[in-house]
């Protein structure tokens, strides 16, 4: 893994560490600027667009406070020349939507990454509570 990209990865693991204090302006400097970044977290559709993930981090970031204990667990790492993804478990505990007490929050995430001309970006990331197996019956509407 090239030094500047594993950097990134450690400056957005720490911003994740960040935004489940409510804070989510620690993760926008590590996002693209390109047209077509995406972000598709819990709380809603998949967004497109800088202006649109920064709003979507922001929502969410109002919703969590008080977050501790992150960890990921990377399951599949990989990298080439130009673009690299992960895919792994985050797992923390946090006030969630003003509530009094402490939750376990666990989320599947895949992020890819973009080298760019001004280094490595973020370009997506995908999360869900899904972190067990459900049976088929689970995805219909």
């Amino acid at each position: 893994m090239t030094s500047d990209l594993n950097e990134l990865r450690e400056r957005y693991h720490q911003s994740v560490a960040a935004f489940i204090q409510g804070d989510s302006d620690v993760q926008k400097p590590l996002w693209s600027r390109r047209d077509d970044v995406t972000l598709a977290n819990p709380l809603g559709p998949p967004v497109k667009g800088f202006d649109g993930v920064c709003g979507v981090m922001d929502r969410a970031a109002r919703q969590i406070s008080q977050g501790e204990g992150y960890t990921f667990d990377t399951i599949s790492w990989v990298e080439t020349a130009d673009l690299a993804y992960e895919v792994g478990l985050e797992r923390s505990r946090a006030q969630v939507a003003g509530a009094a007490e402490k939750a376990p929050i666990s989320l599947r995430v895949t992020t890819v990454f973009r080298r760019e001309d001004d280094g490595w970006k973020i370009v997506h990331r995908h999360a869900d509570p899904i972190t067990d197996a459900r049976t088929i019956q689970s995805v219909l509407q």
